[in-house]
């Protein structure tokens, strides 16, 4: 007898805000709560992807703090985030999903080596993936941006996903920490073979930017000056604090103008933690630019949402589609994932609407490529048999698991 497939999503930072909120509103979802807003993934453009269902979602993941699901699900309740009385109707699913969370790290005092939490971390993944039977397990990045690294180690996010590639599973990268960016996967990323997408999800001011820059250059107006600015609180808003940080964000934030505009643009991107704000943002954009013979305009924006709102059906439609990338056999960069992005891997049109596109093409070919056969078992089996292959010149030691035959960068 064969079950019905299942997918294991895999949070770094599953009791943060936007882990809980995914995994609340996805128990929502499977239980006809409430419509699937903001899920492109559950629109008829891609329907026919042969995407996982979400009844078919198994969470689990890694966190640094021991606040059990459903409390953390009553603070966003009590934060405005979560609709009152929604907690109590899935809190057995808080509670499973809960049940697979473990400890993350490095945690303060933590005297393990980068070796020892990569292989830690990688028995969780694969202990997960065999204990339960599931399919395909993708590993997504939601945690806070972490702070400059400052020591010989790597930072925390690319231990995160060196074990992602070590167990053969995908890797989504929605912050802008480093991940897999690190140069020190560069070659065990390049011999895994597995898809992976990146990095840091596009919810609100960016998303306006990669509609709004465009439309300048289609009506041949000149920009003089984009400058931003955002008020937040919470755990992001905390980490974002630290300079370095803040940077990492920016970046991503201008890339968009940049690969729009070009470069020469005047103006910058302020972050202000202001912990009153909790778990709400506002952004601001002062946009001046030339008209009709050299008339001075100015258009202004501003956004006001809850990031963990805004980001959970993403998290969700990311999930989705890696998964079923890997089911079909893609390996590599998920360049027409750049929709999600603000930093998004190889060089995608930077235009939201020609992103979308890409995406649509992207489902189509999810649904029409046959399989291989090949769809990452081989790197599964090895991993759960504790065969992590030849350690990399760093010693990160994450093997070259092949999860597939095809570049993702052909599948247009």
């Amino acid at each position: 007898m064969t079950h019905a497939p299942r997918t294991g999503i895999w949070l770094i930072g599953a009791r943060g805000s936007v882990a809980t909120t995914t995994m609340v509103g996805c128990a929502a979802l499977v239980a006809g709560l409430h419509p699937p807003a903001g899920m492109a993934t559950e629109t008829p453009e891609l329907a026919d992807a042969g995407l996982p269902p979400l009844a078919s979602l198994v969470f689990g993941g890694h966190d640094t703090t021991d606040c059990p699901l459903p409390k953390r699900a009553e603070q966003l309740t009590t934060a405005g985030v979560l609709p009152y009385g929604l907690t109590q109707t899935v809190t057995h699913e808080l509670e499973a999903a809960d049940r697979e969370i473990r400890p993350g790290g490095p945690a303060p005092g933590d005297t393990r080596t980068d070796e020892q939490l990569i292989a830690a971390f990688t028995h969780d993944l694969t202990d997960f993936r065999r204990r339960i039977g599931l399919d395909h397990v993708v590993v997504v990045n939601v945690a806070s941006t972490e702070p400059a690294s400052g020591g010989a180690g790597l930072p925390p996010s690319t231990l995160y996903a060196a074990a992602a590639l070590r167990a053969g599973c995908p890797y989504v990268n929605f912050t802008p920490s480093t991940g897999l960016r690190h140069p020190a996967l560069a070659a065990p990323l390049a011999t895994s073979r597995l898809p992976h997408a990146g990095r840091d999800g596009k919810t609100g001011q960016t998303l306006l930017r990669a509609v709004l820059a465009p439309m300048f250059r289609q009506r041949a107006l000149t920009v003089r000056a984009w400058s931003g600015s955002n008020l937040l609180g919470g755990g992001d808003g905390a980490a974002l604090a630290d300079p370095a940080a803040a940077a990492a964000k920016n970046a991503g934030k201008e890339r968009v103008l940049t690969d729009t505009l070009g470069p020469g643009v005047e103006g910058q991107v302020h972050i202000d933690d202001v912990p009153a704000m909790g778990e709400w943002k506002t952004a601001w954009d002062h946009i001046a630019f030339d008209g009709f013979l050299g008339t001075r305009m100015i258009l202004q924006t501003l956004w006001q949402g809850c990031d963990s709102a805004l980001a959970a059906p993403l998290v969700l439609d990311l999930a989705r589609l890696t998964a079923r990338a890997h089911e079909k056999g893609l390996t590599g960069p998920l360049e027409d994932l750049a929709f999600y992005f603000k930093d998004p891997e190889g060089t995608p049109p930077a235009s939201l609407a020609d992103q979308y596109d890409r995406l649509l093409a992207f489902g189509r070919t999810l649904a029409d490529r046959p399989d291989t056969g090949d769809t990452g078992a081989e790197a599964a089996e090895a991993a759960d048999a504790g065969d992590t292959g030849d350690a990399a010149d760093t010693g990160t030691g994450t093997g070259t698991g092949h999860a597939g035959t095809r570049d993702a960068r052909t599948a247009r």
